[in-house]
This record gives C-alpha cells, sequence and structure tokens, in this order.
C-alpha cells in the first residue's frame, strides 16, 4: 500500500501573524532609530547652552572673558589683576583686549580659542583638563572664536562680529532641528547661521558663506554657529 504524502502551506492566519510580527519588529527599529536622532539633537542644542552657560559664570566671576583673560596665569599686570602673580599656576593668560583670537579649530596651542577651555575648565565650569577642543555627539569639534577670527570682528557667515560658539559634523536633519529649536530653521539668518561642509570641521573665516537653506538629502553635512 503506498503512503500519500501532504505538503501543507501556511495558512492566512498564520502568514498575517508573521507580517504583523515583522511589522511591529521594523516599527521598533524605526522608532529606536529616532528616538537615536532626537538624543543626539538634545546633546547639540544642549552643548551650545552649556558652554553658554560657563561662559556668563566665568565673566560673574573674574570680569574677564576666558581665553582673553590676561589674569589667568604667569607674570601679569598688577594694575589689571590686582596682584602680579596668574591665578592658577601653569595657566598661560590671554592678552585682555576683548577678542578671543583663533579659529574655533584651531590646532595650534595657545591660541585663545584653545586657552578658552583650559580657562573654563581650570575655574570648575567645564569638566576635564587641558585646552583641547571637545566634541560634540557627531563627533564633530565644539569651539569658540570672534567673528571671522580675523585681529579684528569679522563677518563670518554673513554678518557675526562677536563671540560664536560653532559644532561640526552634523547630519542635516540634526542641524536643521537645531537651527530651527534655538532660531528660526535659516540657516543664513538669525543667531544661528550654517554652512554646508565638504570636509570635517571646516574653518569659518571671512568669506565663508551661510547655506541658503538646508537640504535633507541624507549625505549632507553642516556646521552650525550660534552668537554667544
Amino acid at each position: 500500500m503506498k503512503s500519500r504524502h501532504t505538503t501543507q502551506g501556511f495558512t492566512l492566519v498564520e502568514i498575517a501573524i508573521v507580517l504583523v510580527i515583522i511589522g511591529l519588529l521594523l516599527g521598533g527599529i524605526l522608532k529606536g532609530q529616532e528616538m537615536i536622532t532626537q538624543a543626539k539633537i538634545k546633546n547639540v542644542i544642549a552643548d551650545f547652552s552649556g558652554i553658554s552657560a560657563a561662559y556668563h559664570g566665568y565673566v560673574d566671576r573674574y570680569h574677564k572673558i576666558p581665553g582673553d583673560d590676561p589674569c589667568a596665569g604667569g607674570a601679569v599686570t598688577a594694575t589689571i589683576c590686582g596682584t602680579t602673580t596668574g591665578r592658577w599656576t601653569g595657566a598661560s593668560a590671554g592678552n585682555g583686549n576683548g577678542i578671543v583670537a583663533g579659529k574655533y579649530n584651531s590646532t595650534t596651542a595657545g591660541d585663545e580659542s584653545r586657552l578658552w577651555w583650559d580657562h573654563l575648565r581650570r575655574a570648575g565650569f567645564v569638566s576635564g583638563t587641558g585646552e583641547q577642543q571637545p566634541f560634540n555627539a557627531l563627533t564633530g569639534m565644539l569651539g569658540v572664536q570672534t567673528g571671522d577670527a580675523a585681529a579684528t570682528p569679522g563677518a563670518a557667515l554673513g554678518g557675526f562680529s562677536g563671540i560664536i560658539i560653532c559644532s561640526a559634523n552634523l547630519p542635516d536633519k540634526i542641524a536643521l532641528a537645531a537651527d530651527t529649536q534655538m532660531d528660526d530653521g535659516v540657516p543664513n539668518s538669525g543667531t544661528v547661521r550654517g554652512t554646508s561642509q565638504s570636509a570635517p570641521n571646516p574653518d569659518i573665516a571671512t568669506g565663508t558663506a551661510a547655506a541658503t537653506a538646508y537640504q535633507e538629502t541624507g549625505t549632507n553635512v553642516y556646521t552650525i554657529c550660534r552668537a554667544l
């Protein structure tokens, strides 16, 4: 007697259950990715707020600008600092001219834009030690400079002249969201400006053009700067 073999496929109910499970998994993955993106946006915004708070705390305490502080270290002028000994042993002083000289992404030790971080850290307003710039959640450099980092304030990104905070290597979606939440979402106006970058941590100098709009292609990367 021959045995009869039957081949059974999935029922519609089973297929429906599998599709529901797949949908739930995809939904969870997408939701998780969106939560990660939102967390990065919040971190970027917190960086700007934290640096601004640290700056104002330093100025309130010492009545000097971090990085430019002429009383921070070394032999100092008594008529300016009330003493001939710098505030911290081993620290370098700025020249006290009211300008944070040097680029936000400076690689030159001793530039005032680097001393900014050393002074804030020695004062306890920022974590860490030394004058190396910190990095944002997207591995981009965080830094400060005065306008276009020339000897006198310039017009970086079409209008900045005072001290600015810059955060680099921001994907288009994050740059747009950060600008929108801190300002107007337009890269060439307001207190937050953005420029498209073709290389990591680009210079912000005289002639650096602000983007006319953030283009969300998924591949564009921006540096945004905010007036302090």
